[in-house]
């Protein structure tokens, strides 16, 4: 069967290389019993590939199913992975079959892989490795032959890194991977998803089918779609539904479109599309630094200000300016600047009548992080009247932690 028969078949929609490959890599693979896993962003249509893996192997006559990961609460994921036996837990009334059980000889898709608990991956791993599970509450080892596919949204490395994911079940399952792109990447495909959309909702709602101007549809393609598939379908309804005329304009079409900004609510690092990973202690450094800066910079303005406009001045101007200065300051104390230089930065600015010479230089702080460090676990433990246990929890860090830290700086508590 070739690629476009597949597509046939699974209502696939496109042309794009990287699309094509995925699906050949899934029809080359099916034949075997080898994991795969299926990674992409999430709402590209990942839960297509597994289906296409099962109807195209050996197991198609037998059981298919599809398990979130993500849905199931950590209680309950291992009874309804591997089953239970009766009593096991609370509310365990009778004896249980698990997915596992149930799918032997078919296969099983696993959505959200990434979302697994640990101690379930363990499990999970020893399924991969031996077809052997063990119910819960029981000591019976059982035997199952099962098909696992998995797929993630998630950066399973990065996971492993964090000890979220267990990187022996990740080169277990990865044995042979498998990548949708996202729709931005698939430009070509857009508009005739569009058009695909807009004709099974026209055919639903007993309407004829909206169309496109040009400029509605360069404004559909160069849009980046976060939401991939999902949501150009959702957008394709909308419109269908709600627009009185058939005729979609690039106007009315821009309505449906969130603005999407790629630096709006992000951390104070902030590299491109690249997300860091700080903790909060980093970023709170972090914003520390900016903040100085941003002190400092004033100081310089208010001394070049007095610098060059008080040596020579009449009384109405001084005036003026020390009005000027202490709005600045004013200003900066509002957003909680002043706080970090209470006894250099102020005193600068309220005794502005001294009239200040060219070779007073502003003082600079510390760009220290261990003397930041010191400083907020004084702060914390002041607050706290020496509480450690409070003080650590308003440092986002563990008791053990902080008591090292003062030890470490020598910190009278």
């Amino acid at each position: 069967m070739d690629t476009q028969q597949i597509k046939q078949r699974f209502g696939i929609i496109g042309s794009s290389p990287s699309l094509d490959r995925a699906i050949n890599i899934a029809t080359q693979v099916a034949l075997t019993d080898l994991s795969v896993l299926i990674s992409g962003e999430s709402g590209v249509g990942k839960e297509v590939m597994p289906q296409i893996i099962h109807q195209l192997s050996a197991r198609k006559h037998n059981k298919y199913i599809a398990v979130n990961c993500g849905a199931i609460p950590e209680g309950t994921i291992d009874s309804e992975l591997f089953g239970h036996e009766k009593g096991a837990f609370t509310g365990a009334y009778e004896a249980r079959k698990g997915y596992f059980e149930v799918a032997n000889g078919g296969t099983i898709f696993l959505d959200e892989i990434g979302e697994l608990p640990v101690p379930t991956q363990a499990r999970l791993l020893r399924v991969l490795e031996s077809g052997e599970f063990i119910k819960v509450g029981s000591s019976k080892v059982l035997k199952t032959d099962v098909r696992i596919v998995a797929a993630t949204n998630v950066n399973i490395p990065k996971a492993i890194s964090k000890g979220k994911f267990r990187d022996d079940l990740y080169y277990r399952l990865n044995t042979v991977p498998i990548h949708l792109p996202a729709l931005k990447e698939r430009k070509e495909d857009i508009h005739i998803l569009f058009r695909k959309f807009a004709a099974d909702f026209a055919a639903k709602y007993r309407m004829p089918a909206v169309k496109l101007t040009m400029e509605a549809v360069e404004l559909l393609t160069n849009y980046s779609w976060p939401g991939n598939i999902r949501q150009l379908k959702n957008v394709a309804e909308q419109v269908s539904v709600i627009e009185s005329s058939r005729e979609i304009s690039a106007e009315i079409l821009s309505g449906y479109l969130p603005v999407v900004n790629v630096n709006q609510n992000l951390p104070a690092l902030y590299k491109g599309a690249e997300h860091t990973d700080l903790s909060e202690r980093d970023i709170l450094y972090k914003v520390l630094f900016d903040l100085k800066g941003d002190v400092t910079e004033l100081k310089s303005l208010v001394f070049n200000i007095m610098n060059n406009e008080s040596i020579q001045m009449g009384g109405a101007k001084k005036t003026e300016l020390i009005q000027r200065v202490k709005r600045l300051y004013e200003k900066t104390e509002e957003q909680d600047l002043i706080s970090e230089e209470p006894e250099v930065y102020k005193p600068q600015i309220l005794q502005a009548e001294r009239p200040i010479t060219r070779h007073e230089e502003v003082e600079e702080e510390s760009l220290s992080l261990a003397d930041k460090e010191k400083e907020l676990i004084i702060k914390a433990l002041e607050k706290y009247s020496g509480k450690r246990k409070k003080a650590a929890e308003e440092l986002g860090i563990s008791e053990r932690t902080l008591y090292r830290k003062i030890k470490e700086y020598s910190i009278d508590n």
